[in-house]
């Protein structure tokens, strides 16, 4: 059940997609969302002709301010407008730190919803993701930039390899799954006997929550994996996807899987990730 959401709020745009989305997500649900927006710390560089005039630092600090400000004000306006109930919140934090921050606040709700990495804007959205996943123990939902609509779940894919990730995010998806008009349980493999694997035994454990799924077995050909993921999405027209968030922390550099990486870098529409 989706009761409790959280989102980050970034505050460059004149209308927020994830924000948007976020919104949609807690009136589908009649949840309570949460918007958190950062006040990121001034970036100051090594500089090796003299320091940085203090100044120029409190600037930087001025305009991060009322970049959060700004997200906070439109956030409000969504959520009112939605007759959503929400609440915010403004942190002081270093890029870095905001991202782990972020994942630690995720742990008290139930799902956490983020926006795609935009390349233009640096690392701060990619950390964003990689924090809510590794950090929070609870879903994330990837919001791409393309989105213009609010929660639609005409055709949810499940990706499904059989995995301890894959199997926490149909867990975790539940929910979603059970308001779906169509389920497709999505193996790309080469072929195998293995039910776990085939899918058959997933499509088992789901009809017994009352969920009618399809499984569609299809090669990866010369694309990879996450190529063929895309492809499917694309061709049938699925408008949310379910899959493990695939990666490992070393020391507190988060690294994500290839697979993972490449659909978020290439998503088109909204993807649920537990790790």
């Amino acid at each position: 059940m989706i009761k409790d959401l959280v989102v980050n709020l970034v505050g460059r745009a004149p209308q927020d997609f994830t924000v948007d989305y976020a919104v949609s997500l807690a009136k589908t649900f009649d949840a309570h969302v949460t918007g958190i927006a950062f006040v990121y710390d001034p970036v100051i560089p090594d500089a090796g002709f003299g320091g940085i005039p203090v100044d120029v630092i409190e600037v930087q600090r001025a305009e991060q301010a009322k970049a959060a400000k700004d997200a906070i004000d439109r956030f409000e306006a969504a959520a009112s407008k939605a007759g959503v109930a929400a609440q915010t919140r403004s942190i002081d934090a270093s890029l870095g730190g905001a991202a782990t921050e972020f994942g630690r606040i995720a742990r008290r709700f139930d799902v956490a919803v983020v926006g795609q990495a935009q390349r233009q804007y640096g690392a701060a959205e990619e950390l964003m993701i990689e924090g809510a996943l590794f950090e929070s123990g609870r879903p994330v939902i990837v919001v791409p930039y393309v989105q213009k609509q609010g929660v639609t779940l005409t055709h949810v894919l499940i990706c499904w390899d059989g995995g301890r990730t894959a199997a926490r995010a149909v867990a975790d998806a539940m929910p979603f799954l059970q308001r779906a008009q169509v389920v497709e349980i999505l193996v790309v493999a080469e072929p195998r006997k293995h039910a776990q694997v085939t899918g058959a035994r997933l499509s088992e454990h789901l009809s017994r929550h009352g969920i009618t799924v399809e499984v569609k077995r299809i090669a990866k050909g010369d694309i990879g994996v996450e190529g063929a993921i895309l492809s499917h999405v694309a061709d049938t027209g699925a408008d949310f996807v379910v899959m493990g968030g695939y990666g490992h922390s070393r020391l507190r550099e988060f690294v994500l899987g290839g697979v993972t990486r490449s659909i978020l870098t290439s998503m088109s529409v909204p993807v649920l990730m537990s790790h």
